[in-house]
Parts: C-alpha cells; sequence; structure tokens
C-alpha cells in the first residue's frame, strides 16, 4: 500500500472513530498511535494470521489486536460505505458476481473445533475458487515448511502434514481431500457423505461467530 493512501485512511478513520488518536495516561506517556493499530489491522487481514501473531512485530497485546481489529472494520465501513454506490463502473462490473452486486471473495479455513486458522479476503466476487487459491497464501507454509504441526495416523500410517477437505473443482493435489462426484457404491456414498459432512465446519464456524 502507498504512503499517501495509508495516511489518507488513516486520516479519515480518525474522523468517526477517537480510537485510532494517539492519547496519553496519567503519566503523560503516549500510548498506541493511529498507524500502529492500523498496521495490526491490515496485517491481520491481509496475511490471515492470529491476533498474537502481531507482538513481536508491533509490541502489542493480542486482546488490544482484537480490539483494533474490530474498530478498523466497522470504521471502514462507516467511512467508506457510502462510496460503494459511486464505484466507477468498470470496478463495479470487475466485482460484481453471482449475486449481480458488488462483492469481494472470502475463503476461510475452519477446523471442527470452529478455529478459524486461515482467512483471505479482497477478491472480486466473480472469480471461482481455483482462481482465488491460485492467488491464496494458503500453501505458501506449507512449501516453506513452517505450517502449522498436524500429526494423525490412518490405517497404521502416521502423517504430519495437514490437509483440506474441498469440493470437486479443486485441483488434485496430495494435501487436497476432495469430495467424490456421482459416488457408485455403499464405500463411495459414505466417504462423500462424510467429506460433505465434515466441510460445513467453516459455515458452522462463521455461524456461532455471528451468533
Amino acid at each position: 500500500m502507498r504512503r499517501s493512501l495509508f495516511v489518507s485512511i488513516l486520516h479519515d478513520i480518525q474522523q468517526v472513530n477517537e480510537y485510532f488518536i494517539q492519547t496519553h495516561d496519567a503519566t503523560g506517556a503516549p500510548g498506541l498511535s493511529g498507524i500502529h493499530k492500523i498496521t495490526i489491522a491490515l496485517r491481520i487481514l491481509q496475511y490471515g494470521m492470529p491476533a498474537d501473531a502481531v507482538d513481536e512485530y508491533i509490541r502489542i497485546g493480542e486482546s488490544t489486536a482484537i480490539v483494533a481489529l474490530n474498530f478498523f472494520t466497522r470504521s471502514i465501513v462507516t467511512t467508506y460505505e457510502s462510496c460503494w454506490d459511486k464505484c466507477p463502473s468498470a470496478q463495479t462490473g470487475a466485482y460484481t458476481g453471482y449475486y449481480h452486486k458488488p462483492t469481494v471473495v472470502l475463503e476461510a479455513i475452519a477446523s471442527y473445533d470452529l478455529w478459524i486458522w486461515h482467512v483471505f479476503f479482497g477478491m472480486p466476487g466473480f472469480l471461482n475458487d481455483i482462481t482465488v487459491l491460485d492467488k491464496s497464501p494458503l500453501f505458501a507454509e506449507l512449501t516453506r515448511r513452517c505450517a502449522p504441526a498436524a500429526n494423525y495416523t490412518i490405517n497404521n500410517h502416521a502423517y504430519t502434514m495437514g490437509y483440506y477437505l474441498a469440493d470437486c473443482i479443486y485441483p488434485r493435489w496430495a494435501t487436497i481431500v476432495k469430495t467424490i462426484s456421482q459416488p457408485q457404491g455403499a464405500k463411495r456414498q459414505l466417504f462423500a457423505r462424510m467429506q460433505e459432512a465434515c466441510r460445513k465446519d467453516v459455515k458452522r464456524a462463521f455461524g456461532v461467530l455471528q451468533a
């Protein structure tokens, strides 16, 4: 992001939310600046990192990072929501997809325990899953061998790399377990039914989050 754009966003948000204006405590020591708080929110949104991962980079606690992210997203909506109707026609067309209005794609990974540990946000709404996956940083950690450990055993074979449940449109990669299209036989039907049921974990996680 260009510095001029960052400063412009900071200035606009400070007009609607005093949280992003730097204050001082009772001893006169300055608190976190608006630059710190917006940087935290942008890093979490852009890289899909957990809130406690910015501690070493920004020197800020997990709870404060969550508050900053919450205030940032709400302030963005409050500040720029009216501008979306004035979006240039070229931009509107690029982001218009299935819902016949400008939208953006949210890619998310959630486990059965409702832990949302990856998000990738901002691609135009008309793009399909494969195109979004091609731009996503989802597998970057796997290629760098720094992804979270996932240890489990299947048929007496120990695995250390996690896998992702997806539908038939995704590529045939070792780390992606796809459903079976039009399964034939009881065994394949059972696999498809169980796989598709587990894929609902991400929807369940967002349902709980909304509630």
